[in-house]
């Protein structure tokens, strides 16, 4: 009885990861990157950022090609992130990077965010390089910067 308890606890969990799974992936396509990526709208309640990363191919270890192209994808994402951080426009009419040259605490403020930021997703490509998704929720950014985006 026991062991049909855990089959079943099992079978249940491979049907709940299946199930998050989604449509696929918007980078990747059979484990190589698609020639078109879609980048998500910032219109909802989270600020995104993509990044891709590679590694160096004579590392001896699939796990040390793909743990090198993920912080790679890590930092490139970050990159982006406060490339688009900075173009968010505040109430006001100015953008956060305009709020950063007078104000010091915005800026450690972007920085300590940007460290912190959600991985959303993360996908590795047939020949180990990595993508990932970073994310910070446009509340918390708020919060945090003591800011209120412009709608």
């Amino acid at each position: 009885m026991r062991d049909m308890t855990w089959m079943v606890v099992a079978g249940f969990c491979v049907i709940a990861l299946a199930g998050c799974g989604g449509g696929g992936s918007a980078a990747l396509k059979k484990g190589e990157l698609r020639q078109t990526i879609e980048v998500e709208s910032e219109a909802g309640q989270w600020i995104q950022a993509m990044g891709i990363g590679s590694a160096d191919p004579n590392l001896p270890t699939a796990t040390q090609r793909k743990a090198t192209s993920r912080n790679a994808a890590i930092v490139d994402a970050q990159y982006q992130l406060v490339s688009k951080l900075k173009g968010v426009q505040i109430e006001g009419g100015i953008t956060i990077e305009k709020a950063m040259e007078t104000d010091s605490r915005i800026t450690a403020s972007v920085n300590d965010m940007v460290k912190g930021a959600e991985v959303s997703k993360i996908e590795w490509t047939n020949d180990d390089g990595c993508i990932v998704s970073v994310r910070i929720h446009k509340k918390i950014a708020e919060r945090e910067l003591g800011v209120k985006f412009k709608k």
